[in-house]
């Protein structure tokens, strides 16, 4: 039994590469999977079930493709697409994820996450995180047209963008109280995250115990996949036809 996991492609028309590496990988090497988790941020960003862009339906449509055949395909929303919604979910046949939620693997638990919710140091992001999540906000967004809800869209990038210069890298990565708290209340010692494009394998104690923090790395360069199999975990990057650039 193997078990995959992804996060960060941020897919978009500007990077043709990463979404070929992706739709590539559907085609051959996934379909050998017992399992695959998409942790977030499949997209750049998403404005909208109804998006007409033919670079989306390329995507879900490459994705429908895949779980025909292999339905245990996972997906949990990320900063960039929290949009999302159920229209998309079934056009992809993907089954949906809460953000955190434990699931086992090769007979070990682990909590898993997009990673967002533990970068809690930066205290304007979460309050932005709380307000765009609630289904009430996203019941309103969702009803606005198409061209309203593009121009959202585009502004958020645009101050996002803007934000992040004057950031530090400290304040956008994650905060250990808070990682601590999360695994503590799932009573879990294995954390599996992306969101922070900073992939590495730390060790630590919790409790006690020994703990460890898993991070998946982003899609810019290459394509990084997790596999975990009884053998134990490693990761495999899938190279990019033409590098598409720092994204």
């Amino acid at each position: 039994m193997t078990v995959a996991f992804i996060s960060d492609l941020h897919l978009d028309a500007a990077r043709p590469a990463a979404t070929q590496a992706f739709i590539r990988f559907l085609q051959g090497p996934a379909l050998e999977l017992e399992r695959l988790y998409i942790l977030g941020d499949l997209f750049e960003y998403w404005i909208g079930d109804d998006d007409p862009n033919p670079h989306f339906r390329e995507v879900t449509a490459a994705l429908n493709a895949y779980t025909q055949q292999q339905p245990r395909c996972y997906f949990m929303v990320g900063n960039r697409d929290f949009a999302i919604g159920p229209a998309f979910l079934r056009a992809a046949g993907l089954q949906p994820l809460d953000d955190p939620c434990v699931i086992e693997v090769c007979g070990e638990r682990l909590l898993i996450s997009h990673g967002d919710i533990f970068c809690t140091d930066d205290v304007q992001y979460q309050r932005y995180r709380r307000i765009t999540h609630h289904p009430v906000a996203l019941m309103l967004y969702h009803a606005l047209p198409f061209a309203a809800r593009s121009r959202i869209v585009g502004k958020i990038r645009g101050e996002s963008h803007t934000q992040k210069q004057y950031k530090t890298a400290d304040i956008m990565d994650v905060n250990q109280a808070a990682v601590a708290q999360s695994m503590r209340e799932h009573q879990m010692r294995t954390l599996l995250h992306g969101h922070t494009h900073r992939p590495a394998e730390h060790q630590f104690e919790l409790d006690g115990t020994a703990a460890q923090r898993i991070v998946l790395g982003d899609w810019y360069n290459d394509g990084p996949v997790l596999y975990w199999d009884e053998n134990g975990r490693r990761t495999e990057r899938l190279a990019f036809a033409q590098h598409d650039g720092d994204g």
